[in-house]
């Protein structure tokens, strides 16, 4: 409770000086008169001008608020270096405790980790900034730092802070660390598969608060987790190497550099570049046996990606065929089946037969020519119609070593709407097929199918009666597929609704030419913001849990959740900045969460630099708490204006603000008490003038 003496003038205060001053006037020339009753007069007008001005005393009941000081911890990944982390509690503790005792200080905690998704490295003012936004600014009694001293948003003038008060830093960690980083100076988005494609990077290794130059380190690429090259890079320079993307899709290219000298930390020593393989040209023969009407659903599909190198033959004349024309009035040409299946067989990669019969047309040792492309490597579709069910069968050739389906020489006519199987469901190349949700499909019918049994491989479409419709299989390090109908071109000439041949034909040439994103097992990972979404697509009806290493070394499990059938997904919390490598049982995947050159991990390296002209600039200071937490300076609370920092002392600043619970006040002058004192002293003016 305080008591003051306050004035709440009945008149504005101009107005009182405006008529005050003649009253002055008159009584100063009264005065050098020398007018016997000229200082009661002056009284009397002393009276009413008090009187005008209304002194009250006034009573307040105040509350006094505190101060607030906020402790901003620097929790990024940066600070999880060594014995920061123990370093950081420890000065944290130290600092609450003493505050504690501290009266009319109310403490404030921000802590402040990395965030994956942003790219300003650790921006411990703007949290600050935000953690007191709801506190009015003459409250402020300062703001203590722990961190490292890497702060990436320090004001450039006290007048950017927003407040009036002191800045301090407590810095943990050691003076003149050394520490070696990985900067990723140049790197593709994309390239053309097994062309080459130039990286550039530098390594800079840093020792008391210099950039060091000299000695090489060894740095290891690898492409989506084998390794590639390694090479020894000169530390300071930029390295400059060639490499060639192993497929289209996304390739995963890893930089490694090897542990150097007093190493402070491995995070900033790799790096991750996804560089998106694209295929120069796709060379793909297509051989028809005949003339037919879905011969050109094959053309078209393939003339329209212009990717595709086509080379397309249709035998119209086959040998056996004699009727004496003469050679001259022939208009085709001959094929040229030697420099096809024997010189230039390994060039192509995919080979198509389409309604092919055997007719004397290629040799059977073509066709072990076939068999061994296949096994090494190459893709075979084979697209039946009824010769595949006669005597003339492609699968009475070599070719039946890697065929999945054996034709049982009958052939079933009637109309049918082609159904995707259990597995197919599962398969990429199948697996959600616009119309296939539906039962029946919403697409249109066919009406032939070759009837064959199946020894091995998969079923992914079928007719009613459980007949293959299509087969794949895989044969050595090469991949089959059997579509055991010719009237898939009736989708395309949109017979009742038609159907999605070209998807389908499309994912069907692609997952033969191994594209990754059709692979049945595949484990894929990504990073958005600060969460980890992992992703597996199998053929088995469950999958096991995903091994997760962060990126400071942790692992975890993460148990994955059906989405669809053959599709599992997870999505868990990813704090740190790196790479995050996920496995599942032979499967093996990384992702990169943050850019590609965090600003985190530019420098990990503890410094007070960066601290020390907005510390200044605010009267705060600046110690180093890392090597003894016990050596943390005291706390004092200064008035504004005073020193906020001694070598042994935090100062923080003493505002003295309050709040106002009740206000009780009294006048002083009353009028009947005014009117009495001022006409008396008129009285005595008069009696002693009068005298």
């Amino acid at each position: 409770m305080t008591w003051n003496i306050v004035f709440e003038p009945v008149l504005p205060l101009l107005l009182v000086i405006a008529l005050t001053l003649p009253g002055i006037a008159a009584l100063g020339y009264a005065a050098w008169r020398g007018a016997r009753g000229a200082p009661l007069r002056t009284a009397a007008l002393a009276i009413l001008v008090l009187a005008v001005l209304n002194p009250t005393i006034r009573q307040e009941e105040r509350e006094a608020v505190p101060d607030i000081a906020a402790i901003v911890v620097d929790r990024s990944q940066s600070q999880e270096i060594g014995r920061r982390p123990a370093e950081t509690d420890a000065a944290l503790a130290r600092l609450q405790d003493r505050l504690a005792r501290e009266e009319g200080i109310e403490t404030r905690v921000v802590s402040v980790a990395s965030n994956p998704g942003d790219e300003e490295g650790s921006a411990l003012f703007s949290a600050l900034e935000r953690a007191l936004s709801d506190v009015p600014r003459e409250r402020i009694a300062g703001a203590i730092f722990i961190t490292e001293g890497q702060v990436h948003d320090v004001p450039e003038d006290a007048a950017s802070l927003g407040f009036d008060a002191p800045v301090h830093a407590l810095i943990v960690g050691r003076k003149n660390e050394r520490d070696r980083r990985l900067h990723v100076v140049e790197a593709p988005r994309f390239g053309i598969v097994d062309e080459p494609v130039a990286l550039s990077f530098r390594i800079d290794e840093t020792a008391a608060d210099e950039d060091a130059t000299g000695g090489t380190a060894t740095v290891t690429i690898s492409i989506d987790g084998v390794p590639d090259q390694t090479v020894e890079a000169a530390v300071g320079e930029q390295t400059n190497i060639s490499l060639a993307l192993k497929h289209g899709g996304a390739n995963v290219i890893e930089v490694d550099v090897a542990k150097g000298p007093d190493e402070l930390t491995m995070l900033n020593n790799r790096a991750v570049v996804i560089a998106t393989g694209i295929r120069d040209r796709l060379r793909v023969l297509l051989v028809s046996g005949e003339p037919h009407s879905g011969e050109r659903t094959w053309r078209n599909l393939l003339k329209a990606d212009p990717s595709v190198d086509l080379v397309h033959f249709t035998i119209l004349r086959p040998p056996e065929k004699q009727d004496g024309t003469p050679i001259g009035e022939l208009s085709l040409i001959s094929f040229p089946t030697r420099e096809l299946f024997d010189e230039k067989l390994d060039q192509f990669d995919l080979i198509i037969f389409d309604r092919y019969k055997r007719r004397n047309v290629l040799p059977l040792a073509y066709f072990l020519n076939i068999v061994d492309y296949v096994e090494n490597g190459g893709a075979f579709l084979a697209a039946s119609g009824p010769a595949f069910a006669s005597p003339f069968s492609i699968y009475r050739t070599p070719l039946a070593a890697i065929l999945p389906a054996q034709p049982s020489g009958e052939t079933t006519i009637g109309g049918f709407h082609p159904r995707i199987t259990d597995t197919g469901a599962r398969h990429p190349v199948t697996a959600g097929l616009p119309g296939g949700e539906t039962d029946p499909p919403a697409w249109g019918r066919w009406f032939r199918t070759i009837d064959v049994e199946v020894g091995q491989g998969k079923i992914l479409m079928e007719a009613p009666g459980e007949r293959p419709l299509m087969v794949l299989d895989h044969a050595g390090e090469g991949r089959i597929a059997q579509i055991l109908s010719d009237h898939i071109w009736l989708w395309s000439r949109g017979y009742e609704g038609g159907g999605p041949q070209a998807e389908l034909l499309r994912r069907l040439a692609h997952w033969l030419m191994k594209e990754p994103d059709l692979e049945e097992e595949k484990l894929s990972a990504s990073v958005q913001r600060d969460m980890l979404t992992i992703e597996r697509r199998t053929m088995e009806d469950e999958t096991t849990p995903a091994r997760i290493t962060a990126p400071s070394g942790t692992v975890t499990e993460a148990a994955l959740d059906e989405t669809a059938p053959g599709r599992f997904a997870v999505t868990v919390p990813a704090r740190e900045l790196g790479l995050y490598r996920i496995s599942q049982g032979d499967l093996d995947v990384v992702a990169a969460a943050g850019p590609l050159n965090p600003r985190e991990f530019a420098d990990v390296r503890a410094t007070d630099k960066l601290m020390r002209p907005i510390a200044r600039a605010t009267g705060g200071g600046i110690w180093w708490v890392g090597e003894d937490a016990g050596a943390m300076p005291g706390i004092r609370t200064v008035r504004a204006g005073h020193d906020a920092a001694g070598e042994s002392w935090i100062g923080l600043k003493r505002n003295e603000k309050y709040l106002v619970h009740a206000v009780h006040q009294a006048p002083l002058m009353v009028g009947p008490l005014a009117l009495l004192l001022i006409l008396g002293t008129l009285a005595l003016a008069w009696w002693r003038e009068g005298r």
